[in-house]
């Protein structure tokens, strides 16, 4: 522990903390690490917020409502995807989106878990 000049370590300890709160396994913090790494732009956190506000799958419309082309939305979706957040279904020639059930109530739990 660093301690700082004029401070008494026992003012400055955690007394919310639990002893042995919440012990992280390795795969948990591996995938709570892969899902913020993927929130961790700001495009990214937008497409989530559209796909959220919609009853069904987005296709092309995504595109027209964000002020970049449709190969950097493709990669973000793609990012999205790889983690879990978002799945996306073949229709035809174009892939269809939508958030993953469950997806963002497992990002909830492992933050919670912190």
């Amino acid at each position: 522990m660093i301690e700082v000049p004029g401070t008494d370590p026992a003012d400055t300890a955690c007394t919310g903390c639990a002893p042995g709160a919440a012990e992280f396994d390795e795969y948990s913090e591996q995938q709570l690490a892969a899902l913020c790494k993927a929130l961790g732009h700001p495009t990214r956190i937008r497409i989530l917020k559209l796909l959220m506000v919609r009853t069904s799958c987005v296709c092309g419309e995504l595109v027209e409502m964000l002020p970049i082309s449709q190969s950097t939305v493709s990669e973000h979706l793609r990012v999205l995807k790889q983690v879990g957040l978002v799945q996306g279904e073949v229709d035809g020639p174009r892939v269809c989106y939508c958030i993953e059930p469950g997806a963002l109530a497992r990002l909830k739990e492992l933050v919670t878990d912190l």
